[in-house]
């Protein structure tokens, strides 16, 4: 007779049994801590990000996601661009999203708070930032980025965003991507700077959209301008469109 077990709805045979039970180990504290390392205390972790997301934000309301680069100092013209941002957000009755860092996050968040606007940073467990800039007002932290990035996508009504590094035009490509395959529906981004992004925009009409790889629609979805007004203005028109 095969001998054989059930852990959970997992089935051992022959030399895959285990000679404890899930209880027992959870029960007895003894021995190695390695433990919670595993990959299904991952899933744990994984879904307890989630759940604590989605209870901060839930009752955030209209909200938009501003990217750009945390390495753009406080004195730089980029930083006050963001400053006007996040004010122009808030005015307009939005809530700004940023990843809560240093730099163009710092300045959107910065100039959402003065303006008496709400100001979230949605944090990134990075070896090189240890904490959310002081301008967030709700401020959640996560250890994986795809839970974060499930963030930004679900509670934003669209993206600004500004000059910045991989990590912008990660979130960048990203929200066309989502856009292109209709898993978000209504969702404006804006590009905040025509020098910054023209030669990524001509690159992409020259290269991909010759050679069939992306449509015009791909990059009609996407609004180039250096005027802020205008770049809210397209935010505000998206929810007026789609109140719900």
């Amino acid at each position: 007779m095969v001998r054989s077990k059930f852990k959970g709805p997992v089935i051992q045979r022959r030399q895959q049994v285990d000679h404890s039970t899930t209880d027992q180990r959870l029960l007895d504290s003894r021995g190695p801590s390695d433990w919670v390392h595993t990959d299904p205390w991952r899933v744990m972790r994984i879904q307890a990000e989630f759940v604590e997301g989605f209870g901060a934000l839930a009752e955030l309301g209209p909200a938009i996601a501003v990217f750009g680069s945390a390495r753009t100092p406080a004195d730089h013209p980029t930083y006050a661009l963001g400053e006007r941002v996040g004010r122009a957000l808030a005015e307009a009755g939005f809530a700004a999203i940023t990843g809560g860092g240093p730099g163009v996050m710092e300045a959107v968040n910065k100039g959402a708070s003065e303006a008496g606007g709400v100001s979230v940073g949605l944090g990134i467990e990075l070896p090189w930032e240890a904490e959310l800039n002081s301008w967030v007002d709700v401020g959640v932290n996560f250890r994986y980025f795809f839970a974060r990035k499930t963030m930004f996508v679900k509670y934003s009504q669209g993206y600004i965003t500004l000059p910045g590094g991989l990590g912008t035009l990660d979130e960048l490509f990203e929200a066309m991507t989502l856009v292109q395959t209709e898993k978000v529906t209504s969702f404006p981004i804006v590009l905040l700077g025509v020098e910054e992004w023209s030669g990524l925009l001509a690159w992409m009409r020259a290269t991909m959209l010759a050679d069939g790889r992306i449509t015009q629609d791909d990059l009609d979805s996407l609004v180039l301008t250096d005027d802020v007004d205008e770049a809210v203005a397209v935010m505000v028109a998206a929810r007026e469109a789609n109140p719900s």
